[in-house]
């Protein structure tokens, strides 16, 4: 009979613990504070850096307006947080953030070991190198003996140092806490090449004060599936950060636009629509989101494609037929229906 009463006893304490843990969850916590906390790396165009009006602007960025949206009904409510590369974990274990979205890769150690959880993937990279033209190289393998401009505390170190010691190469990396930091350091000579995500190497490269004069070798030497980020343990904020995102790719797939949303919620009889749109059924419920949830998304952002456009084509990089388009089209972007 102790024994069973211990049970019980037990069993009772931890579903209390159970409920404070979600009363107090990252949820209620965003709406309670009415504002969305985002870690982005804030110095990265295309991805997160302040417009010429101080305002967070790149699909990272654009990604915690999509959630702050869902759950507050209002992109604009998103306070961001610049973090480098060696802040970010902590900034998001310790609470300093609800949500990272920060270019970070996701990989089997940081998932298994870090305490936080990926979601899915609002762009899909591979790290390269930039070179000087002068220096009349055109690739990679022929980078021996270089110095390598690099950011410090990131998988593009390991992945470096990897593809050198597979091709017998040698190389003297020169390392930075900031993408800025990095970019100067190249600019000033302080290398023969800069190594990072493709991506980022082609929202370097814009910033420099002679972007013809660089090239961006053909090698792509590692994959970069890179996301928004959660903490461990808050099950429903981790679906609402990742059903965010499979909104944007959704509402792509669905033809839904910020600019033909209203007509399509007024209009539209397509029961797939109506879901998504929250005009039938209550997707948001599941959530503990209103029924509007994902129109809120399209409506103040856009779908995956509008804001593709926005922030990274400008970079010169080209989505049609890449990894980062629709599976309908050849890409790696696919998502599970929204029913």
């Amino acid at each position: 009979m102790k024994n069973v009463t211990k049970v019980l006893t037990a069993g009772l304490m931890l579903g209390a613990s159970l409920g404070v843990a979600h009363a107090d969850g990252t949820l209620d916590q965003v709406k309670q504070r009415g504002s969305l906390i985002c870690g982005v790396s804030g110095g990265l165009p295309g991805f997160s850096a302040p417009d010429d009006a101080g305002l967070m602007q790149g699909i990272d960025a654009d990604v915690c307006r999509a959630v702050a949206a869902a759950i507050l009904g209002d992109a604009s409510k998103v306070e961001f947080r610049p973090l480098n590369a060696k802040e970010r974990w902590a900034a998001l274990t310790s609470s300093e953030i609800d949500v990272l979205s920060r270019n970070s890769t996701h990989t089997l150690t940081r998932d298994a070991s870090l305490g936080v959880d990926f979601t899915y993937y609002n762009y899909i990279d591979g790290q390269g190198f930039m070179v000087k033209n002068d220096l009349g190289l055109s690739s990679a393998l022929e980078l021996d003996g270089a110095k390598i401009c690099v950011q410090a505390g990131t998988t593009t170190e390991l992945n470096m140092a990897d593809y050198f010691r597979s091709n017998g190469i040698t190389f003297d990396p020169v390392g930075y806490e900031t993408s800025v930091q990095t970019r100067e350091g190249y600019e000033g000579g302080a290398c023969d090449a800069l190594t990072s995500d493709k991506s980022q190497l082609a929202a370097i490269r814009s910033e420099l004060a002679d972007p013809a004069g660089s090239t961006i070798l053909p090698e792509t030497i590692s994959k970069e599936p890179l996301g928004p980020v959660v903490r461990q343990g808050d099950d429903q904020w981790n679906k609402i950060v990742l059903w965010s995102m499979h909104a944007l790719i959704n509402g792509e797939e669905l033809g839904l636009t910020s600019a033909n949303v209203d007509e399509m919620k007024a209009s539209s009889d397509n029961p797939g629509i109506k879901r998504f749109l929250g005009t039938e059924d209550t997707m948001g419920a599941h959530l503990g989101l209103e029924a509007d949830w994902a129109y809120n998304i399209i409506k103040q952002v856009g779908n995956y494609g509008e804001v593709y456009d926005r922030t990274v084509a400008p970079l010169g990089i080209a989505r049609e037929g890449s990894v980062n388009d629709l599976w309908t089209r050849g890409g790696l972007l696919y998502s599970p229906p929204i029913r």
